[in-house]
């Protein structure tokens, strides 16, 4: 096994809170029904998680928000489920496991992916 990609991002909370109210329709374009129910700090790690997800990929034009969902197992670890786009640029690129971590602290969210094969 070895590494694919790894991506990381960081968001602002306070600054994607006010996105979220200012652009009607934005959090149903960046996330499942699951994801949108919960409270800005958590979105705005799942948003992190998404790019950080988008550059350990290479960054390929296409591929669609909701292809890529953060789900949290029942001990709480945040993981990926993935399907469509992002799954076909990641069988394409050979990767067998996803690795996730989010943070959010002193107002800013962040996250980390690698990708292994």
């Amino acid at each position: 096994m070895g590494v694919i990609g790894v991506g990381i991002d960081v968001c602002d909370i306070d600054r994607f809170e006010e996105s979220l109210a200012r652009t009607p329709g934005l959090r149903e374009r960046l996330f499942t029904l699951q994801e949108a129910a919960r409270p800005p700090a958590s979105l705005a790690a799942r948003f992190a998680a998404k790019e950080a997800l988008a550059k350990a990929l290479g960054a390929p034009q296409g591929m669609a928000w909701h292809d890529a969902e953060v789900v949290s197992e029942d001990t709480g670890r945040p993981r990926f489920e993935i399907r469509g786009t992002v799954r076909a640029r990641a069988d394409d690129l050979g990767v067998g496991s996803v690795h996730l971590s989010l943070s959010h602290d002193a107002g800013v969210a962040s996250a980390m992916v690698v990708l292994e094969g």
